[in-house]
This record gives structure tokens, sequence and C-alpha cells, in this order.
């Protein structure tokens, strides 16, 4: 299914006919601008809750510098499962 580009809309527009974009936010997100910089978006309920199922499933990167000592032991102590030795031949050169 093909995404539906945002509208996009002046923050004074934007703000004189709140009701006309509230509506049109339930076919597409409305992009709100500020000097032709986009500073805001309008999304359906439907699309705010499938961002935010987004967000909670991401996962996230880690600087090292950010790990505490305990992680980067136990990261450092880490064992493969014995059962995945029969994998270790595709760490071959």
């Amino acid at each position: 299914m093909a995404e539906t580009p945002p509208i996009k809309v002046p923050a004074s527009e934007f703000s004189r006919n709140f009701g006309r974009y509230r509506e049109a936010a339930q076919r597409a997100p409305v992009a709100v601008t500020n000097h032709e910089r986009v500073t805001g978006y309008l999304i359906s309920p439907h699309e705010f809750e499938e961002y935010q199922r987004l967000k909670r499933s991401a996962t996230r990167a880690y600087y090292v510098e950010e790990l505490s000592a305990e992680t980067i032991a136990a990261i450092e102590s880490a064992q493969m499962d014995p059962r995945h030795d029969p994998l270790d031949h595709l760490l071959d050169d």
C-alpha cells in the first residue's frame, strides 16, 4: 500500500483553518510549516498509535561509553549456547 504524502500548510493557514486540517489529517499527515520549514505534523489517532507501536518495538543502539561496567563485563563473559556449536564452521574463512 502506497503512503500518502503529507499535506504542507503554513502555520498561519493551519491556525485559521484548524478544523479543515484536523479532518484532512484523517486521510494524510498534515505538515505544518514556518518559513517553509516543517515544524510539526498533525496525524490521525490511527497513525499515532502505529508510530507508538513501532517506537516501542524499535531496537536501540548504544555507544560503548553509554554501557555500565557491569554490562560490558556481561558481554565479555557471554558464551554461545552449545546447541549452536554445529554453526561454528560458518565462521571459518
